[in-house]
Formats: structure tokens, C-alpha cells, sequence
């Protein structure tokens, strides 16, 4: 793949020759692709297209689906992920996952984003606080819960208890974020949020989004990915593939002709 898109960035991720099955069906196809360092990748497509299914196999949690099967590589900076060597729960904790729908623990507040470091172990008490504190400032929700750490994080908004499943994400320290669809059960207020949240993290973070909103995938992200049918139909610069695409199929997508 031209790596010219890329302005000689970093590139935290790629995937080489990546065919996933779901038992006899072939769900991707050769997916080649390169995931920039500090910047936001758009996963769009119609429906059922491989999105999803590639996404989780950025931090191999489709291992935990029965009869499924990956061949090709997926490189974490020099490492291939998939290699019997590696621990796929190392790989989650550099890669973290939110989903489309939020999905606090039935705990705390603090003990939704203590969690993976209580889970980790070897952090003092004072550290898991301090934790907590800048992972719920990161996410953009400190100021709403600093007063109510200790009330149940099902009590919150469907915004707040997205951020909060952003800054339990984030607690852990991983390198990358993957996104499914996080603001797809939102209203717009809190989906604003979430995007201007998203463009404060990839300073950290290397971040991947699937999102069926094509606005959104035109504002947050700085390179953006159309699949279609299993297979990776374009990858460029995010005004490039909305504005001058290099696919008549991408061009026929983003103008609403199908999909």
C-alpha cells in the first residue's frame, strides 16, 4: 500500500493480506491497511459490510467467537498480534474497545473506571484514585461526577455512562481506542460531546471509529476507510474521500446513491 497518504507518519497499526471467516464465510478480504499514530480512522460502510468484524480484530476480540478463523497479519507497532506467542489479553490492554452501547458495571462511578487497574494489580489506592481522577477528566466528565463518585454509574445519562465506559477505556493506559458506533444510541447534545471528546484523545491516542453517520465520520476523523462486501474499497484522507474519492463505489456511498 502507498504509504504517500500518510505524510510520514507514524503508523501504529496495519493489516497485511487479512482474510477473517466466520466458519465457511469469508467476512473480509484481504484487507491491507495502515492505522496513523495520534489520529482518527473512520470505518463506514453499509450494514453487514466487515466493519465491526474488523475492528474487533484490531485487539482480537473475535477470539472469543466460535469457528472463526484469521489468516494474514495485524502489526501493533512491529508485532504481529496474531502470532502464537502473543497473550491477546496484553493485546486488549494496549487496545482498548468502546462499544456502541454503553455498558457501565453495576458499581460505583470510581469503581467503573478502578476496575481494569483493580483487575491489573499493583497500584496503591492512592494511585487508583489519582487514576480515576485524570481518566474522568480526559473523558470529559469530572466536572459532572467529581461530587458523586460513589453513586451507582447506572444512574447516569446515556452521554454520561458513555464517557464513563471512555475514561474506564482509558484508565488501563492502552496506545489505541477502537470505537463501534459510540454515539449511535445518543442524542445530538451528548453525540457533540463524545466527537469533541474523541479530537482531544487522538493527542494521546491512536483512535479507530466505525460510524454509520457519515457527518460524523467528516468531523472527527482525519483518514477515513470504506468498506463494502468484505472487502476495503478505499482508504484516504478524510475531505479527500468525501469531496474527490478515488472509487466510483466510495463516490456512489458517501453521495447517498446506495447504501
Amino acid at each position: 500500500m502507498a504509504n504517500s497518504i500518510y505524510d510520514n507518519l507514524h503508523i501504529k497499526m496495519a493489516t497485511r493480506g487479512l482474510n477473517f471467516y466466520y466458519g465457511s464465510t469469508l467476512a473480509l478480504k484481504k484487507i491491507e491497511m495502515d492505522i496513523p499514530e495520534n489520529r482518527v480512522t473512520a470505518l463506514i460502510g453499509p450494514s453487514g459490510c466487515g466493519k465491526t468484524t474488523f475492528l474487533r480484530c484490531l485487539n482480537r476480540m473475535n477470539d472469543t467467537i466460535e469457528g472463526i478463523r484469521v489468516e494474514g497479519k495485524i502489526f501493533l507497532d512491529d508485532q504481529n498480534i496474531y502470532d502464537e506467542a502473543v497473550d491477546p489479553v496484553q493485546v486488549r490492554k494496549r487496545v482498548g474497545m468502546v462499544f456502541q452501547k454503553s455498558n457501565p458495571f453495576p458499581k460505583t462511578i470510581f469503581e467503573n473506571v478502578a476496575y481494569g487497574l483493580r483487575v491489573a494489580g499493583g497500584y496503591s489506592e492512592r494511585e487508583i484514585a489519582d487514576r480515576v481522577e485524570k481518566s474522568l477528566k480526559d473523558a470529559a466528565i469530572w466536572d459532572e461526577v467529581s461530587d458523586r463518585l460513589q453513586d451507582s454509574a447506572l444512574a447516569l445519562s446515556g452521554g454520561q455512562q458513555q464517557r464513563l465506559c471512555i475514561a474506564r477505556a482509558i484508565a488501563v493506559q492502552p496506545e489505541v481506542i477502537l470505537m463501534d458506533e459510540p454515539a449511535s444510541a445518543l442524542d445530538p447534545i451528548a453525540t457533540q460531546k463524545i466527537e469533541e471528546l474523541i479530537q482531544q484523545l487522538k493527542k494521546q491516542y491512536t483512535i479507530v471509529i466505525v460510524t454509520h453517520n457519515m457527518q460524523q465520520a467528516a468531523r472527527v476523523s482525519d483518514y477515513t476507510a470504506f468498506f463494502y462486501l468484505g472487502d476495503l474499497i478505499e482508504i484516504d484522507r478524510t475531505d479527500k474521500i468525501f469531496t474527490n474519492p478515488g472509487k466510483k463505489r466510495t463516490e456512489d456511498y458517501v453521495t447517498g446513491r446506495f447504501g
